[in-house]
């Protein structure tokens, strides 16, 4: 197996992991050393990271891939999330970084301001 195809594994297991809501099972692709940065919140570790994650998926009510690069260490997905909120869809890229087939690090990019309205 090559590398870039241990990244798309590792990688779509997480990002079908988190959308189905399988914390263990998006929490196993992680690794211990792990950061998360994105326009609302940052994290260093895979537990807080996950954390929300429940409470933001009962507003989700679809997602729609739109695009995966992959690498040898990195890559990059663009999806779009819909929710019942009044955000409605949200374009979403995701860019990822592996080490020794775990994700060390996701930056989330999107524009976090229709957010920021509906955040308490």
């Amino acid at each position: 197996m090559t590398t870039e195809t241990q990244t798309r594994q590792v990688v779509r297991a997480y990002h079908e992991a988190r959308f189905r809501g399988d914390i263990p099972a998006a929490a196993a692709q992680l690794a211990r050393d792990f950061t998360f940065s994105s326009p609302l919140m940052t994290s260093t570790d895979p537990e807080g990271h996950l954390k929300d994650l429940p409470a933001f998926l009962e507003v989700v009510t679809g997602v729609d891939l739109l695009s995966e690069l992959y690498g040898e260490a990195e890559a990059t997905l663009v999806y779009d999330v819909y929710t019942a909120t009044p955000v409605g869809a949200q374009r979403t890229a995701e860019h990822f970084r592996l080490d020794d087939g775990k994700i060390t690090s996701i930056v989330l990019i999107f524009d976090g301001t229709p957010w920021q309205e509906i955040m308490p």
